[in-house]
């Protein structure tokens, strides 16, 4: 095992974990900080289980649709992805680089009676251990990171072949700026002023040109949308405007 510290990584930046500790303890709260998160998590979770399960052959109605299925999840926060998929079966996995999100996502699945494999830690850092997922989750985290390249190809790497990866991130646009960063941070306040840096929101051509460059084929593309009159957030294939989410496979070995 590779004891660098998270800290010292090429794709963490320090800034972004001393902000995301910070907001650590307030994660669970479906009322809190990350209101918006909690009220993103029914589609996040839809899609990853109706896709996964269509890759896999497997009844997305199943309770335990997810079965041995060996998912890591990149940047995981407090587990509020991790733990509905650990009740699914899957064997989690769960990385974050601010060491004071995971020690309160470990307390959490303790309370919640789950296993997962918390850890202090960055991608490259489980590559160095030779470690390799059938899914890995990439949400809402290369926006945040300093070396997007670098993180996605430490990201494929820990993906088996023929596995899925999932990417979420936000769109580069100017309806973007508007309403992901001016509109949810200042005018909103659904997130902390200054949570995100419009200037590393990423274009869905930019995303294709990541993936590629990591060795990895783009499967599909889908928008994700909210709507202010239903409070709901809801899968809009063609809307890539703001938040989207691609799926992309390694090659299996020929």
């Amino acid at each position: 095992m590779s004891h660098a510290s998270a800290n010292n990584s090429r794709t963490a930046n320090a800034e972004e974990i001393a902000r995301f500790s910070a907001m650590a303890e307030k994660w669970w709260d479906p009322n809190g900080a990350m209101k918006p998160l909690h009220k993103f998590n029914p589609i996040r979770l839809q899609l990853l289980r109706d896709n996964i399960a269509a890759h896999l052959g497997r009844d997305a109605n199943q309770l335990d649709v997810l079965k041995d299925v060996e998912i890591i999840d990149i940047g995981c926060g407090a587990g509020l992805l991790s733990e509905p998929l650990a009740r699914m079966g899957a064997k989690m996995t769960s990385i974050d680089a601010a060491e004071n999100n995971i020690e309160v996502a470990k307390v959490h699945a303790v309370q919640s009676g789950l296993a997962i494999d918390y850890r202090n830690c960055t991608p490259e850092m489980l590559v160095d251990e030779g470690k390799q997922f059938d899914i890995v989750l990439n949400m809402e985290v290369i926006e945040h990171v300093d070396d997007p390249q670098f993180f996605m190809q430490a990201c494929a790497a820990l993906l088996k072949p023929g596995g899925l990866m999932f990417v979420a991130t936000l769109n580069r646009t100017i309806k973007s700026l508007a309403l992901a960063k001016f509109g949810a941070e200042y005018i909103l306040r659904w997130l902390p002023a200054g949570t995100h840096d419009w200037r590393k929101f990423v274009k869905p051509s930019e995303m294709s040109g990541l993936l590629r460059g990591a060795g990895l084929d783009l499967v599909d593309i889908t928008g994700v949308t909210y709507n202010p009159i239903t409070d709901k957030w809801s899968a809009a294939p063609r809307d890539l405007d703001i938040n989207y989410m691609v799926i992309a496979q390694k090659p299996a070995k020929a």
